[in-house]
């Protein structure tokens, strides 16, 4: 018996031992886990394509305090998440904070994904910026002769692409480029925020996009591409800050936007005189819808001026611009070639305008002088109704080239209401035909209006564009940050 004490009191010290010791582990343990912090955050999103693998940039070193070089850290995690391109792609999600950084290129089956308060500083150390070639379509850059910088999101030869975010913000701190361009100081030309080269299934939406060198958003030899739930900012004086350019793209999207710059909120293009001629893309099955634009020196949305390879099948609709130089702008000149044809606005809400339609064949501003001057656009097609507009100084600008008019212009159940220091002469026209139909101030003699029985002309085509079969999905995602 008394062995049998012994031998169980040993047991009870040994036990209490390593309880004791148990308790202590675990409490540093616990300690250490105290000093560690964990956020799960969770968000949604509409998008294209959803993601099988998500990670956060600061998984990658990335440090958003707006001074520290984010470029290295950007390229790096886009490489390492190439290796799930095949495995249902990738997202790359950036948290609060201001992440500096210079150019850097995305992938396929990748999104870019931006929290609200996360804000993308573009670099002003130029070493950041790569040159690259001109674009073919116009065989030079349009600052300077040589090459361009490459654009601050940049991709090329890519399928399955989303850049969104829950409203965050690239700001492309301009004023340093506007600078260097007034003085003529830059030997290339000024880069973009987003640009995506010969790509397609495209998506750039739920974005603040502020102060860029140069173009906003300039999807160019792509196809299916969404852009929505953009905001543009940029004082309205800076150059050529123009919003959204679709450029040679097929089958596009725009819509939900909101645009203050310095040129036009929306530049529909296609190529620059020989070299667009060459090239041969055009900008076709375009629609662009809820479009909020300022812009007092230039066009809410403009064709052209570079259409060498053609513009066709624009179809806008639901368009307020305020205090903006003009509604509707085709520039064209001798030697551009191409066309733009079977354009279709309606409803569209006007304040303080220059002019409300604006038409030019002479606009000039040519990529060097090989141009062919027997190269001479097509204008064909045009149709506006449904517009109201009021305090304009000017209904209609409308110059077609001599010897190749612009035809089939179709103007119907429009108001315009003249500023009190009006031109007397409302409408101007050479060189074009067509017809009007309700139209107020009355209309120039070569848009004779045709009575009111034809009001429900120039009206839109009835069968819609492949892009709006295209529903978004929703994703969801929840990450642990540490």
């Amino acid at each position: 018996m008394e062995l049998f004490w012994k031998t169980h009191m040993r047991f009870q010290v040994i036990k209490a031992v390593c309880v004791l010791f148990l308790v202590v582990l675990l409490g540093q343990e616990g300690v250490e886990s105290r000093n560690v912090k964990t956020v799960t955050t969770s968000f949604e999103y509409s998008g294209i394509n959803c993601r099988a693998h998500s990670v956060s940039f600061t998984d990658f070193g990335g440090v958003g305090d707006g001074k520290t070089s984010n470029t290295k850290a950007f390229q790096s995690a886009i490489s390492r998440l190439s290796e799930y391109a095949s495995d249902g792609g990738a997202q790359l999600y950036v948290p609060a904070g201001k992440w500096l950084t210079g150019s850097f290129s995305l992938i396929s089956h990748f999104t870019l994904y931006l929290h609200k308060d996360a804000v993308l500083l573009a670099s002003q150390d130029m070493s950041e910026w790569p040159v690259i070639k001109p674009l073919p379509s116009y065989g030079r850059g349009r600052d300077a002769a040589a090459g361009r910088y490459t654009s601050l999101i940049f991709g090329t030869n890519l399928t399955d692409v989303i850049v969104t975010g829950d409203n965050g913000t690239i700001d492309g701190q301009g004023a340093f480029w506007w600078q260097q361009f007034h003085r003529k100081k830059l030997k290339y030309t000024r880069p973009y925020l987003i640009e995506l080269m010969f790509s397609d299934n495209i998506q750039i939406s739920d974005l603040t996009l502020l102060n860029s060198p140069s173009w906003n958003v300039h999807p160019v030899y792509s196809s299916n591409i969404i852009v929505k739930g953009i905001t543009i900012l940029a004082p309205v004086t800076s150059p050529n800050t123009d919003g959204i350019n679709p450029d040679s793209c097929t089958n596009t999207r725009i819509e939900d936007c909101y645009i203050v710059s310095g040129d036009d909120c929306v530049a529909v293009k296609s190529g620059w005189d020989e070299y667009g001629i060459a090239f041969g893309m055009p900008t076709k099955q375009l629609a662009i819808r809820r479009l909020t634009c300022i812009s007092p020196f230039s066009a809410t949305i403009a064709l052209g001026s570079e259409m060498s390879g053609g513009i066709q099948d624009v179809r806008a609709e639901d368009i307020t611009a305020i205090h903006t130089e003009s509604g509707v702008r085709i520039k064209t000149a001798v030697g551009r070639g191409g066309y733009v044809k079977d354009i279709f606005v309606k409803r569209m809400t006007l304040h303080t305008m220059k002019w409300v339609f604006w038409m030019t064949g002479n606009y000039g501003s040519h990529a060097d002088t090989h141009y062919d001057p027997n190269a001479l656009p097509e204008i064909s097609g045009i149709n506006y109704r449904d517009v109201v507009a009021d305090n304009v100084t000017m209904a209609a600008r409308l110059e077609g080239i001599s010897n190749d008019p612009f035809t089939g212009i179709c103007i119907a159940n429009v108001t315009i209401g003249m500023a009190a220091k009006a031109k007397k002469q409302p409408w101007t026209c050479t060189d074009i035909a067509g017809m009007t139909s309700g139209v107020t101030p009355s209309p120039c003699t070569l848009l004779p209006d045709q009575g009111v029985e034809k009001i429900t002309a120039c009206d839109f085509p009835q069968e819609g564009l492949p892009i709006d079969n295209l529903e978004l999905k929703k994703c969801t995602y929840s990450l642990k940050l540490f």
